[in-house]
């Protein structure tokens, strides 16, 4: 039985301003596996950039170019994007840290990459090694070689409304390292809710300091059960863009009060039942999350895939 028997109504379009369509930018390969404590063979990640290539994702956020000793489940990042067959109208954007990481991006033809700062001093040297200013000097070269090769580039900020050893962050310290990406070249800036504190009107207050709101994605944790009400709120300030993991895996190594992402699955749901266009199709993705549980050996985060766990 689909989704729709077992309870997703019709379309209802909501009252206020959404987006007619929303890109959802599937990290569930990338952000999703990194803090698995086994190895998840190459075989079963190009199973499930695969899957979900079929569903109907687009934006498959593949590997990460990152020191193997800091991450070692993407320790096989070449072997990855060797095996990968890449189809036509999906990018496969890869994670890269400095210019090593550029050198071993390019030299796997990667056409997409995204580069990750932080807003505050002590996710920045613990996760980066810097400040927040010095990271700058360790992006630009980055950016601007990227951006000479034709590679698109996103910028993701973390610690963007909470950190675990800072407390609150305010909005425009935030503002102004996500004006500073922009401005050394990145196309696109994804917000992130790096360990799940944000509330609605935070996300409505930090969005409203950045004069393009094209140029914002968002990436929500789901610490406190709020990243589905958060993307609403974005989507309602005209963000269109939303960071997902399939299955809600995911979380962040130096963080460890985050939980998993945002799950792809409830986040199809909500659009779905607001009229927001996504080109994905539910029943295939839930199919693959929990494809992708077994492989896994645990149920997965998200409520809606466990809802339909018959």
């Amino acid at each position: 039985m689909g989704t729709r028997e077992l309870g997703l109504p019709d379309r209802v379009p909501s009252a206020s301003a959404l987006p007619e369509r929303v890109t959802i930018w599937e990290v569930g390969p990338r952000d999703g596996l990194q803090n698995e404590k086994a190895i998840v063979p190459v075989e079963v990640k190009l199973e499930f950039l695969d899957k979900l290539a079929d569903s109907g994702l687009t934006t498959l956020e593949a590997t990460s170019f990152v020191s193997p000793k800091w991450v070692p489940q993407l320790a096989d990042a070449e072997q990855l994007l060797a095996g990968l067959d890449k189809r036509e109208g999906i990018r496969y954007p890869v994670l890269v840290p400095n210019e090593r990481g550029l050198d071993r991006a390019l030299e796997a033809g990667v056409s997409h990459i995204a580069i990750f700062a932080s807003a505050t001093e002590t996710f920045a040297k613990k996760n980066l090694n810097s400040t927040v200013d010095d990271q700058f000097a360790m992006f630009e070269p980055v950016v601007t070689r990227a951006r000479a090769e034709g590679l698109d580039v996103r910028g993701y900020v973390s610690m963007c409304f909470g950190d675990p050893w800072e407390g609150a962050v305010p909005a425009a310290q935030v503002a102004g390292v996500g004006k500073r990406l922009l401005d050394l070249g990145c196309s696109q800036l994804s917000l992130g809710d790096t360990i799940g504190v944000a509330t609605a009107g935070q996300v409505e207050a930090l969005i409203g300091l950045f004069p393009d709101v094209g140029t914002l994605a968002v990436h929500f944790h789901d610490t406190y059960g709020q990243a589905l009400a958060n993307t609403l709120a974005a989507l309602r300030c005209g963000v269109s863009t939303v960071d997902s993991s399939a299955g809600g895996l995911g979380g962040c190594p130096y963080a460890e009060s985050a939980t998993g992402n945002l799950a792809t699955e409830d986040l199809v749901w909500m659009l779905d039942g607001l009229g927001v266009e996504t080109g994905v199709d539910l029943d295939a993705l839930v199919a693959t999350s929990k494809w992708m549980a077994g492989k896994l050996g645990r149920p997965s985060p998200s409520r809606v895939v466990n809802a339909l766990a018959g």
